[in-house]
């Protein structure tokens, strides 16, 4: 008897089914039976399943002898299963790596329940992974298994089969079978949930759903939703004990009734009128009184309960007409507006530039941070006659200190400031609007070593280009009056990729002063506030963007990581700038997604370890003397889209991971903190890093405000001595019992040393 019966029902879908099926048979927890459910499909789709069969024991095909809809072919499926669990997958659905092994460790700890919800993510065409939106109902925290009065928030989860795993034995003495319909998944979903004793949840994303365009259904394949949702509360009249879940399921009927009539083209028409009056019947019959509509959703309860197909249509009318009228209208404001703020520039172009005013940005209008956020500390400190300004976003303005002037891009102050400070300070680029005057200064502080190509180096590389406009690059780099260097490798990088008239500063980067400056207790406070639990190693996952990739994929399956090292270890998750959002769709308590954090610094010293690909973070961290390991499993890609400057394999901060098996590799044979990968990381340090002594800013600001151009001297790195991370200080890392592959299986290939460097 396997433990997993997963059943998939094929019916056009020729073209996903190969990696549907791929995605199951691939799985790390083989455990399985695969139940292809041919339902009559009039492609490829039986031939597709026989091949897969053919080649694995573990598939069996059962072939409907005619198309009865996606209920009869899993109901087919499920006669079929033998399995302890069920499992159920479109055809056009996929797996996520490991997905099974989760699914099994989370059945066994909390003690083979009826129902385990877990995660899922939505692929539409354009292939982004959309997180579900209530993703946090799924929160593995509290006490597993429960029943659904104890955690009724799980009634919002989506209404699907493929992101439930079901006890077979539990399906078949509850008699639950899928009826017949395009919304076959409502009225198993809801039984099952609140007839199950025992139900368990898995934040982890383990289905990928495909929504993809398809050919329109029959005009009137959403009015199957009134009739399931009659079976719904059938289920539940004929059960008494069940009634408390009435005006749960009532309020859910409402929304799924409103987004089949307001969706734009689920419904013809000509007969979105006879739609919304049979929704109206609906929720009289099961409308239970006593319970009001909540007041977010009151407009829809009110136009499905007076049917007010004429008044909804006409509130739609008005809403177009009043678009179709604002845009010309704040198209205008925008014109006029642009045109006042390019006079008040000029006016301000004329005013005498204020010798005390200095202005800072970061990223084109984020927070407080990188080099220039050290700067606009350091001008405070050592030159306090100067005033400071800071340019972000409003939703970046809490990241500002409190003595710096707050400034929104593109208003009056924003375009005053830039055209009356002295200084200019930015870490990418100023507005390309930008009149650079006589008595400005502009400091380009940049944000790290150079690692990937940049600059004119990029005018091979149209992947990494993109659009940009080069001379207008060249003429950007013609208005630097200084360039921040924090090693020789990137002032002469710098120097050719940026070629201008301006004085190249070698003074290290100031945003990593932090570094030499902090304590033990500010590395506590910074993991205790990171909620990384006490005695656990941290590792700051970083990897850079892609340029060859449309859309950015996590290449680390971090669940599968931390399972195999044992509960000692944590991850902190940083996505790039460049990313859009959060690294991972659904954190976990050992799986924290750092990505807006305002401070890459403080994560860097928070964490014990650093795990990045070709990221210059591994430069800056290189400061901190802590470990670091490079997972490069994409390399002939990335040098072929984006090219890089040092070659890390032959010259490497630390061990390097070609596959996610070395990667566990490394850390479970303690290879990432081992002698070798001190001496690499020394190596690296020493080239990298010589002016990072923590006293950057103060050279920098000495320099060009101050005009002490000597002052002060640089430490040399062997007498620097930065604050040890958490487990260092403590004098332990977790040890761990995961077994090392055999010789030949995903080993780190061990060179030595003189031969790395």
């Amino acid at each position: 008897m396997p433990r997993f019966s997963v059943i998939v029902p094929a019916y056009q879908v020729q073209a996903y089914l190969p990696a549907c099926l791929e995605s199951v048979l691939s799985q790390s927890y083989d455990d399985l039976e695969l139940i292809v459910v041919d339902d009559r499909s009039p492609d490829a789709c039986g031939e597709i399943a026989d091949e897969f069969a053919a080649r694995d024991s573990r598939v069996r095909v059962v072939r409907r002898i005619r198309n009865e809809g996606l209920g009869s072919a899993r109901n087919a499926g499920i006669a079929e299963a033998t399995g302890d669990y069920l499992v159920f997958l479109d055809g056009d659905d996929t797996l996520t790596r490991h997905a099974l092994r989760s699914i099994a460790d989370r059945l066994k700890e909390t003690g083979e329940p009826d129902v385990l919800v877990h995660g899922h993510a939505l692929v539409p065409w354009t292939g982004e992974i959309v997180p579900d939106p209530f993703a946090g109902v799924l929160t593995e925290q509290g006490p597993a298994p429960f029943r659904l009065e104890d955690r009724p928030g799980l009634l919002r989860v989506r209404a699907s089969a493929w992101n439930k795993v079901c006890r077979r034995e539990f399906v078949g003495d509850g008699g639950f079978a899928f009826p017949p319909g395009r919304h076959t998944d409502l009225p198993w979903t809801y039984p099952v949930l609140m007839a199950a004793e025992s139900i368990a949840t898995l934040e982890r994303v383990c289905v990928h759903h495909r929504q993809r365009s398809v050919p329109a259904l029959s005009g009137r394949a959403d009015f199957d939703v009134l009739d399931q949702y009659d079976r719904v509360f059938g289920y539940v009249d004929t059960r008494p004990e069940l009634a408390q879940w009435r005006p749960v399921l009532f309020r859910r009927m409402v929304d799924d009734l409103w987004a089949v009539f307001s969706g734009r083209g689920r419904l013809p028409r000509d007969t979105r009128a006879e739609f919304l009056r049979r929704a109206r019947d609906h929720y009289r019959a099961h409308r239970t009184p006593g319970h009001p509509a909540p007041v977010g959703s009151r407009l829809r309860h009110t136009t499905i309960r007076l049917n007010l197909y004429r008044t909804h249509r006409a509130l739609k009318a008005g809403q177009l007409l009043g678009r179709r009228i604002a845009r010309p209208t704040v198209r205008l404001a925008t014109a006029l507006r642009a045109a006042a703020l390019r006079l008040h520039y000029r006016v301000q172009l004329r005013l005498p530039v204020r010798a005390d005013r200095a202005l800072f940005a970061a990223y084109g209008g984020r927070g407080h941070g990188c080099n220039p956020g050290a700067l606009e500390e350091a001008f405070r400190t050592l030159a306090p006659h100067i005033r400071t300004a800071w340019v972000a976003a409003p939703e970046h303005h809490h990241t500002i200190p409190t003595a710096t002037r707050r400034i929104t891009p593109d208003t009056a102050a924003y375009w005053t400031a830039l055209a009356r400070s002295k200084y200019l300070v930015h870490n990418t680029d100023f507005d390309h609007r930008l009149v650079k005057r006589p008595g400005q200064v502009l400091v380009q502080t940049h944000h790290g070593t150079p690692l990937k190509h940049m600059g004119l180096d990029l005018q091979e590389r149209p992947a990494a280009a993109r659009d940009m406009d080069f001379a207008a690059l060249l003429r950007g780099v013609g208005q630097w009056d200084y360039v921040l260097s924090p090693n020789r490798h990137a002032s002469l990088t710098w120097e050719r990729v940026h070629p201008g008239r301006y004085t190249v500063l070698p003074y290290g980067q100031p945003r990593n002063d932090v570094f030499q400056r902090a304590t033990s207790e500010d590395v506590r406070r910074l993991r205790e506030s990171l909620g990384v639990p006490e005695g656990t190693v941290a590792i700051l996952y970083a990897p850079t963007h892609r340029d060859y990739r449309r859309t950015q994929h996590l290449r680390l399956d971090l669940e599968r990581l931390l399972r195999r090292l044992g509960p000692g270890y944590v991850v902190l998750a940083r996505a790039h700038h460049r990313h859009g959002g959060p690294l991972v769709p659904v954190p976990t308590p050992r799986v924290i997604d750092v990505s807006d954090h305002p401070s890459v610094e403080s994560l860097c010293l928070a964490s014990d370890a650093l795990v990045t690909d070709y990221s210059s973070l591994m430069f800056d961290y290189a400061g901190l003397d802590r470990p670091i390991v490079i997972h490069a499993d994409d390399r002939e890609a990335f040098e072929a889209a984006r090219g890089t400057y040092v070659d890390l394999r032959s010259f490497a901060p630390g061990a390097i991971a070609r596959s996610e098996d070395e990667l566990i590799d490394i850390f479970a044979s303690g290879h990432w903190r081992g002698s070798r990968s001190t001496q690499l990381r020394s190596a690296f340090r020493e080239r990298f890093c010589p002016y990072d002594d923590g006293r950057a800013a103060e050279r920098v600001v000495r320099h060009v405000v101050l005009g002490e151009p000597q002052s002060p001297p640089v430490i040399p790195p062997t007498e620097r001595h930065p604050v040890p991370s958490a487990a260092a200080a403590a004098g332990r890392a977790p040890l761990t019992s995961v077994p090392r592959p055999a010789t030949g299986e995903n080993t780190v290939r061990e060179t030595p040393l003189t031969e790395t460097l």
